[in-house]
């Protein structure tokens, strides 16, 4: 089954660990609950550096809110939320797949930027 290009676009650009991801379908199945970065650390079994970048990486993408020291799942348009059921399902069914494609995807900006004054390649 190929996976659909949006799809992967989408999974690439917006989540920077497989951690990210993870955190976004346990909001999405706890819909509307606003939780607490130390909440999210105690059910996810996670840092708060990790809670820290995820929701600021999932809040960059439009899928989540924090408000008053609360995160909750609330994408910015039906398109957005159709693509995170899209990658939420996907990795329900393919997660090697899903994993690979955040692993490999491509590096950010300032990576690009600094490899430019390599004087050779590595």
């Amino acid at each position: 089954m190929a996976v659909k290009p949006e799809v992967s676009s989408f999974i690439r650009s917006t989540f920077r660990s497989v951690w990210a991801l993870e955190m976004l379908c346990f909001l999405r199945k706890n819909r509307g609950q606003p939780w607490s970065h130390g909440d999210l650390v105690a059910a996810l079994r996670g840092s708060e550096l990790l809670v820290s970048q995820s929701v600021g990486s999932l809040t960059a993408a439009g899928l989540v809110v924090e408000a008053d020291g609360t995160v909750r799942y609330q994408p910015v348009s039906e398109a957005v939320d159709k693509l995170a059921t899209a990658a939420e399902a996907l990795y329900a069914t393919r997660p090697d797949a899903v994993r690979r494609m955040i692993v490999a995807a491509p590096p950010s900006g300032l990576t690009r930027f600094a490899d430019a004054f390599k004087l050779w390649p590595d």
